[in-house]
């Protein structure tokens, strides 16, 4: 068994399947399309539809084969204390929507396991569900000693990818460290909690579609879906006890001995501050890179806790200042060959982290003194409870998170009343969501058209502003209806759904179009228009007149002027980040923006206030372009081609094969669904009426549009 990389495995993996047939896939977000997960936790996460026959793959290929980076997050606290569990990792997998099942699975297993990476088969043992016996038959014809297979119940040998899905028995692959890392008992064997059988291949069968109901449904085909921890091989292949010792790790552990002037090895406690500065640097790391900001909820919530949980073992041992970033480009430096989008963001991430990072160090100094004479107070009046009250009071005025509150009081031996934290969270919550209905207007739900099985809205809003359409659908926000009429009063909330439409729905930031629709019988004034996740576009009208129903024809017009200004205001936009980029620095990346006829917001990762010099500058290279007269050109294409283009994503956003790009003559070259001018002169000249803060290290510029022909007006 020789040596290999981390690299080298990785890559012998997806060669090796793609030999077998199997399409080599690049790895998908962390931000997963599935909303019923926060976090991509597996590689078979973005290959549910394929499982689930709603996309097929095409031929020639019997499956695909892919290096997935994951986040899992069930188990941070336990982070560090092991030399196996991580944050972050990588998972090789392959995967088979039908085409191949058991047999050619475990034949190919095996074969990579002993032949590709010299595995010793004497060392490799096997577990299986505990009623399947065809897999026990199948690694015994490929001469897998009876005495090297064991059977395991459904926590061990049945997987689900979530609450709900694809899901299937399984084997494990587990290789034998050794006796000398075993637990002494007689009965050791796969599944045994001490590390003498390390499990580093997972071969799920996946064949059912599990219920809300916890029934299972057998899939349309046997699919395979497996997984092998790329840190777990590495540590075998490079003959380490832990996955911190592997090549790339350790690279990380080695940045945290520098800056620590710890040795690793030496001491217990300095090893796990180590070893939760290496895992959750590149945790962080890989969850900005896709778009991940750090927030109070959510996966944006773990991305902070995370950064704070590395930079306060970083201050345990004896590290001032702000160190992150030192780590982070190590992370960059080891895995940018694989995962180039590292090094294309570098800067930004740097930024994020740094900034996170210094906000949090003013968090903990001023958090620390508060929480420090609580327990110094729970001391002298020898009790071991924090009050959910003190402990909500450290959130919500020094932004310390339960979790970090929870960990420093534990090391104190100190307990919280959580139970108390979240009722004086629940009561913040229910006084936030009383304001907020004192001040909402009511809007229609997406699940009155989620019944609806007529195929999804036709736009055709880019080449006419009119259509002669069919009414699908009708609502008076309550419930579907029929039809709707109208006697001496127009009647306000008429919900229309059409087959084809000219009408922008709210989307990407840009505000919907206005309008009308008109039939013999009616005359509807379009006020909002919003697209449901199946594609139907929800018109929002007041029925001016008359009467309408499902079925009848109608012509629906754009207001073409209101079009044109929205136009305008987006078109803006795209010169107003690439000036931003310009003047501020590549790490400048859209965060939001809004655009309707009278204003454009745009909100944009950056780190400090924008001076007033650098205000003028940004206004007058906009205008400059306008001025300029540049043509706006629109083109679908490619997603391969756009990149190669140089067009800009929005930041963290998913994107089919095929974009739609907006070009300004090479200065300005986005991925956009939006409409624009077809000329920059066409704007008519911009102002910056205001910039500010709008969250840690994102700000907002609020530029206000003047009509054609007006001159530009520099503050």
């Amino acid at each position: 068994m020789e040596y290999m990389s981390t690299a080298e495995i990785r890559e012998k993996y997806l060669s090796y399947f793609e030999a077998k047939g199997c399409k080599r896939w690049p790895s998908s977000s962390l931000i997963p399309d599935d909303p019923s997960l926060l976090l991509t936790s597996a590689g078979m996460v973005q290959f549910k539809p394929y499982f689930l026959q709603q996309k097929q793959l095409e031929a020639p290929y019997v499956g695909t084969t892919t290096a997935q980076k994951c986040v899992r997050t069930n188990d941070i606290d336990i982070i560090g204390t092991t030399g196996r569990h991580l944050s972050f990792f990588e998972m090789l997998g392959n995967f088979s929507f039908g085409a191949y099942f058991k047999k050619e699975m475990c034949a190919w297993a095996y074969e990579f396991s002993t032949e590709v990476l010299g595995l010793p088969a004497e060392r490799l043992y096997f577990t299986v569900y505990l009623d399947d016996d065809e897999t026990i038959e199948i690694w015994k014809d490929l001469g897998v000693p009876e005495d090297h297979i064991s059977r395991l119940g459904e926590e061990d040998n049945f997987w689900r990818a979530g609450p709900t899905g694809p899901c299937g028995p399984c084997s494990e692959i587990y290789y034998d460290q050794g006796e000398e890392f075993g637990c002494g008992s007689p009965d050791c064997a796969p599944g045994c909690d001490c590390d003498r059988f390390l499990e580093y291949w997972n071969l799920v069968f996946t064949q059912y579609d599990g219920q809300e109901d916890g029934s299972f449904v057998p899939l349309p085909k046997k699919n395979i879906d497996t997984g092998m921890g790329l840190e777990r091989i590495a540590a075998i292949m490079q003959g380490v006890q832990s996955n911190y010792e592997t090549d790339v790790l350790r690279s990380l552990v080695g940045v945290g001995e520098r800056l620590t002037g710890a040795v690793y090895g030496a001491d217990a406690d300095a090893d796990l501050s180590l070893r939760i500065m290496a895992d959750h640097s590149r945790s962080v790391t890989f969850m900005i890179a896709d778009g991940i900001l750090p927030s109070n909820e959510g996966r944006g919530y773990v991305l902070r806790r995370l950064l704070r949980r590395a930079a306060r073992h970083g201050r345990m041992l004896g590290i001032s200042r702000p160190f992150l970033v030192e780590l982070v480009e190590t992370v960059i430096q080891s895995s940018e060959s694989a995962y180039p989008e590292l090094r294309e963001h570098d800067a930004y991430i740097k930024k994020v982290i740094g900034t996170e990072e210094a906000n949090f160090a003013r968090t903990i100094d001023a958090g620390m003194n508060i929480l420090n004479n609580m327990i110094d107070g729970l001391e002298k009046a020898h009790e071991h409870l924090l009050k959910g009250l003190d402990v909500f009071k450290l959130n919500d005025t020094f932004g310390f998170p339960l979790d970090l509150t929870k960990e420093i009081a534990a090391e104190q031996g100190i307990e919280i009343d959580e139970e108390g934290f979240h009722a004086e969270m629940t009561k913040q919550k229910e006084r936030a969501r009383a304001e907020r209905l004192k001040k909402n207007i009511s809007g229609w739900s997406e699940d009155l058209f989620g019944t609806l099985t007529a195929e999804p809205t036709e736009f055709v809003g880019y080449d006419t502003l009119k259509s002669d359409s069919v009414v699908v659908a009708l609502s008076d926000e309550e419930t579907l209806t029929d039809a709707i009429a109208t006697d001496e009063q127009a009647k306000e909330g008429v919900l229309v759904v059409l087959d084809k439409t000219p009408f922008y729905a709210e989307m990407g930031g840009q505000a919907a179009d206005h309008g009308v629709i008109t039939g013999a019988e009616c005359v509807l004034r379009v006020q909002d228009v919003k697209k449901t996740p199946k594609g139907y576009y929800v018109h929002t009208c007041t029925l001016e007149s008359g009467i309408v129903h499902v079925g009848d024809h109608l012509t629906a017009r754009v207001d073409k002027e209101y079009r044109m200004a929205i136009a305008r205001n987006h078109t803006a936009t795209h010169l107003l980040q690439a000036a931003l980029r310009e003047v501020l620095g590549d790490h400048v990346h859209q965060a939001g923006s809004y655009q309707d006829a009278s204003i454009t917001h745009f909100d944009f990762t950056h780190f400090s206030a924008v001076t007033p010099e650098e205000l003028v500058r940004v206004q007058k290279i906009v205008n400059d372009k306008i001025f300029e007269s540049m043509n706006v050109t629109v083109k679908e294409m490619p997603i391969e081609e756009a990149k190669k283009l140089g067009a800009r994503a929005l930041f963290g956003e998913k994107y089919g094969k095929v974009v739609r790009v907006v070009d300004i003559e090479g200065w300005s070259t986005e991925f956009c669904g939006g409409t624009h001018v077809k000329n920059t002169a066409q704007i008519g000249g911009f102002k910056i009426v205001s910039e500010s803060s709008v969250a840690a290290g994102r700000r907002r510029h609020g530029p206000g549009l003047l009509r054609a022909g007006a001159p530009p007006r520099l503050r």
